[in-house]
Parts: structure tokens; C-alpha cells; sequence
């Protein structure tokens, strides 16, 4: 289980991002986060694996303190914690595998990752991730000839060759076209329902959220808004999360 706090995160110049926010995720559950730009959604998943750090509260994990463990200590708890990124986040000039087995990097000496030399065990691994994501055709190719939809899939391979008990997707589909939207959040639903692993994923559109999120909650300046079924986000509850102008879509 995930439990968060009143977590707190004030940015220099005290711009509050995140306001004593407090939820609970079950192990296996599928939570999409919800909110506009600037609502702390991505704040809120980089405290949760400390790429950015608190500055209050607590986020507690499988009955570990997250924020009081130290570096050496995170380091362990990354390995089970994936990341797909909105922009990818891949080396753009490595080559697909190689930006996969960036994955196993917590597993292996980092002496012999310095010069790419993953054991065999490793490499399998990888293309069986390719393979699920249906791009085992591109292994050999750089990152950077791939579209973009296939680029996100080669971060979410990443993020499973790490074995997660969770994936982190921070607006994993933000940048892609509908068509290819779905086909990322299936990637996610699919590692969700036949791994159990827990996912919590920040997403714009309710349509999203509704097809694919066992629970949402909801983030409005820094302050959550929200926490339950999505089918429970009615007329009132949207316009208080995305503001009392905003149109409902989806």
C-alpha cells in the first residue's frame, strides 16, 4: 500500500505546489490524477519517488517512510518504482535496447554499465518488453527514429524491465494523438491487470480517466479536490476542480 500525508511541497519564492495532500492507493490499483496544468500532478508523482523532494508530510510505502530514507535507501526503492515520462525521456542518439536496459541500471555494477555491458539475463529480459509493447523490429534503431508512440512505448519497456510494484506515469499520452493515446493507456492497463502493478498516472482528459482508472483524485492549486470513483465527477465537482468556466469533454 501507498499512503500519503499531508504532503507539502513549497518551490522557492514560496510557491506552494502541494497542500498537506493525503490519500491512500491499494497495492494492484489503478489511480489516475486529474487537474490543469500547474495543479501539482507532477509534482505530486515526483515526491512520491523523490525527484523532487517534500518539504513536508510523509509518503509511506509498503511500511517504509519514503521521505526519511536516505539516498543509498532510495536507490532500492527506485528499482520498484517505474517512470514513463511525458517527452520520453530517452537518449536520443543510443539505440532503442539500449535505452531499455537504462532500466536495469539499480541491478547491475555501475562499472560495467558505464560501457553497456548488461549479462544476458538482462537483454532477454528487454526484448520480451519490446516484444510486449510491439517493437522488438526497432531494438537496433536510435530512440530519435522512432515516432512518438513508439518512443513512449520504449519508456514504458524501460519502466518494466525494472520489475516495478509501481509505474509512475507522469501525462504518459499528453503529447500524442488520440488514436495513440488509447494505445499507451492500454500498454498501462495491460501491466496493471495481468502484473497487479499499482498505478498512478496524471492524465487531462476525463474520458481517460473514466476508460481507464479505477479511482481518480484531483488536484486544484495545490489542493486535492477530489478522491474517489470517476463516475462520481459530476457537473458541480468538475467545474470546482478544472474551474467554473471550463466545458466538460468526455
Amino acid at each position: 500500500m501507498l499512503e500519503v500525508k499531508n504532503l507539502t511541497k513549497i518551490y522557492p519564492g514560496d510557491v506552494l505546489a502541494l497542500d498537506k495532500v493525503s490519500f491512500k492507493v491499494e497495492p494492484g490499483e489503478f489511480l489516475a490524477c486529474i487537474g490543469l496544468s500547474g495543479s501539482g500532478k507532477s509534482t505530486l508523482l515526483r515526491c512520491i519517488n523523490r525527484l523532487v523532494e517534500p518539504t513536508a508530510g510523509e509518503i509511506v510505502w509498503n511500511g517504509v517512510d519514503i521521505t526519511r530514507a536516505s539516498q543509498d535507501e532510495m536507490l532500492r526503492i527506485r528499482r520498484k518504482m517505474g517512470m514513463v515520462f511525458q517527452h520520453f525521456n530517452l537518449v536520443s542518439r543510443s539505440k532503442v535496447l539500449t535505452n531499455v536496459l537504462a532500466g536495469r541500471l539499480g541491478y547491475v555494477n555501475p562499472f560495467m554499465s558505464v560501457f553497456n555491458r548488461f549479462p544476458k539475463k538482462d537483454i532477454d529480459l528487454a526484448m520480451q518488453q519490446l516484444e510486449r509493447v510491439g517493437i522488438t523490429d526497432q531494438a537496433y534503431k536510435r530512440a530519435d527514429e522512432l515516432s512518438g508512440g513508439q518512443q513512449q512505448r520504449v519508456g514504458i519497456a524501460r519502466a518494466m524491465v525494472q520489475e516495478p510494484e509501481m509505474i509512475l506515469a507522469d501525462e504518459p499520452v499528453a503529447s500524442l494523438d488520440p488514436v495513440l493515446a488509447h494505445t499507451i493507456m492500454q500498454y498501462l492497463e495491460q501491466i496493471n491487470k495481468e502484473d497487479g502493478v499499482m498505478i498512478l498516472c496524471s492524465l487531462h482528459f476525463l474520458d481517460l480517466v473514466h476508460r481507464y482508472a479505477d479511482r481518480a483524485i484531483a488536484l486544484n492549486e495545490g489542493l486535492l479536490m477530489f478522491d474517489g470513483p470517476p463516475g462520481e465527477i459530476d457537473d458541480e465537482k468538475f467545474k470546482e476542480i478544472y474551474g467554473k468556466e471550463a466545458e466538460r469533454i468526455g
